[in-house]
Order: structure tokens, then C-alpha cells, then sequence
């Protein structure tokens, strides 16, 4: 017969010994907090950086957490206008906010963004991606993913769909939809919400306050879901490692982005499975993809975490995520 202090005690070092493994297993050992290498922050905003091989490779990223609800975070994204800045220049600019990201796909032809852009509550740019069906001989219009922050500071991920005709865009909640164009080239602006096919259940109207788009989705209600085949993102290269920017947010109310560097001898990048892990690990509830590769590039209080992957120079982008700090 084994003595009670003993069971006692076994039980206690299994349940240290099945913790500890659960954290191990979630990456809960991997990340650091790194606050004090950016100067003063503000309350309500964390830094951690990770060096862990990731699935045995070289990696370095960093996430960074900001709470929703702290009403002295201001949550912005700004648009170029046919401009593209690099976020060091975006960052003085605006008067130094707090943290500064590279936004969604854009086109170097005409250097604005390619997807949704809002801010103020205001639509700064649609969604113009379109997709080409070769066999079928037919353009699409694919509803993208996004991330979203409301009035009332409740973040959510959908994949969007924007009328030129309408002042919000709708956001479907369930998956991604098409739009068939009506010619041979279709035009962003002849596209209405009557267009779109497939099933359209579970959406609305999206009355965001600020919002950024890119995609695919990787994240959606607490589940791996990539969707970048629905998307047309990556269909290819999605096994393909790159550098990455991705933003997500918890259930208890805080805005996550991850950035993962990339294409250098010390860090190889992140293919989309081994990126969508990493935000579910964080703590994400939802999350999206935005644009990468040589874009990808966070800046928090001026100074860069990641290491830009067009040999360390940052690229010019139309569009920038932002947050700023008011004093109490």
C-alpha cells in the first residue's frame, strides 16, 4: 500500500510534469518579452521576440500585443494615395506613433493598395484583386481577408467584399464567396453585391471603424482554417517560406501581430501552416495574412524588429497599420 504523502506527491509532479509539457508543446517557453530594447511603451502594449528553430530551421520573429480597450491606443491605418513610403518614413510623418506595419498587397504599377483600407470609419480603398479562370475562360472577383476593429473596439476577421456603391462593405463570416465579371477585363467599379455567387450566409454589413485587408484568412473562431485556395493566394507557394505579417486578436481583447523574418542565414521565413500555428500558440481567436516578403517591416517607437528582407533596407508601401499613445 502507498502512503497517501506519496500519492500526494506524485500527483503534484505529474501535474508539473503535464504542464510543463503543455507549454513546451504550445511554444510557451519560446517567446520573450523584450519591451525594455524599444524604449518607454505605453501600458496597454507588450513585445516578445522568439529565436526557437521553428520545425527544426532557423527563425527569429516577434509578436507584439496591444488591448483593445485601453482607450489611450489610438488604432489607425493610413493610405498613400498613389505614394508609397517607407513605415520609418510613414513614422515621422504621422508624429512617431507607437508602432507602425506594412498593410496589405498592393501594385507597383500604380502603387495603391490592392485591398480594403479603412479608416475613420471610411472606405480608402476597395478590393480590386481579381482572378482569371483560364479554363472556364471567366474573371472573378474573390472576397479577400481582413481584420476589422469596431467603434466599440471588438476586432473581428472576415473575408470582405467591397461595392463602390455602397458605403460599408460586407464582410462574409463562414468562408469566402466569387463575383463573376461581366466582361472580358472587368472594372472594380462595376461590381455590385448582386454579383456575388456561392453561398451567402452569415454575413453583414461591416461598420468598421479601422480595418486592414490582405489574406488569406488563418485563423477563424479559435480553428486553423487557410483558406488561401478560396482566396487564390499562394495556391502554389504555400509550402513556400517567407518572411510574413500577419495580425490576428484574443478572445480576452487584445490585438496581436506577428512578424516573422525571413530569407537570411538566421531565420528562413514561415510557410502559411507553420505561420497559422504560431498565431494559434499566441493566443489568437482569428487572424489574417497580410502582405509579406520584402514589405514585411514593424516598427515600435522608430525602431525596426524584424530585419527587412531586401538586404535590410525598408520597402516603400502604399498603405501602414498604426497605433498611437495618448497620456492620460
Amino acid at each position: 500500500m502507498i502512503p497517501l504523502r506519496c500519492l500526494t506527491a506524485a500527483k503534484l509532479s505529474f501535474s508539473f510534469l503535464f504542464l510543463l509539457g503543455w507549454c513546451i508543446a504550445h511554444g510557451q517557453d519560446a517567446w520573450i518579452n523584450v519591451d525594455s530594447n524599444y524604449a518607454v511603451l505605453p501600458a496597454g502594449i507588450h513585445v516578445y521576440k522568439s529565436v526557437e528553430p521553428l520545425d527544426g530551421r532557423p527563425n527569429i520573429a516577434y509578436y507584439l500585443t496591444a488591448d483593445l480597450h485601453d482607450k489611450h491606443l489610438r488604432f489607425k491605418t493610413l493610405e498613400g494615395n498613389g505614394k508609397r513610403i517607407t513605415p520609418a518614413g510613414f513614422y515621422e510623418q504621422e508624429g512617431k506613433p507607437a508602432v507602425v506595419l506594412n498593410g496589405s498587397f498592393f501594385s507597383y504599377a500604380t502603387n495603391k493598395s490592392l485591398c480594403l483600407v479603412m479608416n475613420g470609419g471610411r472606405i480608402e480603398r476597395y478590393n480590386t484583386l481579381v482572378h482569371y479562370d483560364s479554363a472556364a475562360g471567366e474573371w472573378y472577383y474573390t472576397t479577400r481577408g481582413a481584420i476589422g476593429i469596431s467603434r466599440k473596439r471588438e476586432a473581428e476577421v472576415g473575408w470582405i467584399f467591397t461595392d463602390s456603391g455602397r458605403r460599408w462593405p460586407y464582410a462574409l463570416l463562414q468562408g469566402p464567396s466569387l463575383a463573376k465579371g461581366k466582361s472580358d477585363h472587368p472594372h472594380i467599379g462595376d461590381l455590385r453585391w448582386e454579383d456575388l455567387t456561392g453561398v451567402r450566409r452569415g454575413y453583414k454589413r461591416w461598420k468598421m471603424e479601422t480595418a486592414i485587408g490582405g489574406g488569406p484568412v488563418l485563423i477563424k473562431d479559435g480553428k486553423i482554417l487557410i483558406t488561401n485556395k478560396q482566396e487564390y493566394l499562394f495556391i502554389k507557394d504555400s509550402a513556400v517560406k517567407h518572411p510574413r505579417t500577419a495580425m490576428g486578436y484574443t478572445r480576452d481583447g487584445r490585438l496581436v501581430v506577428l512578424m516573422i523574418q525571413g530569407r537570411s542565414k538566421d531565420a528562413e521565413g514561415a510557410d502559411l501552416k507553420q505561420e497559422a500555428r504560431m498565431l494559434l500558440d499566441i493566443g489568437c481567436y482569428e487572424a489574417v495574412n497580410l502582405d509579406g516578403g520584402g514589405s514585411s517591416c514593424m516598427l515600435v517607437n522608430g525602431k525596426e524588429t524584424i530585419w527587412p528582407s531586401d538586404k535590410g533596407k525598408e520597402r516603400p508601401v502604399p498603405s501602414v497599420f498604426m497605433i498611437s499613445a495618448f497620456k492620460p
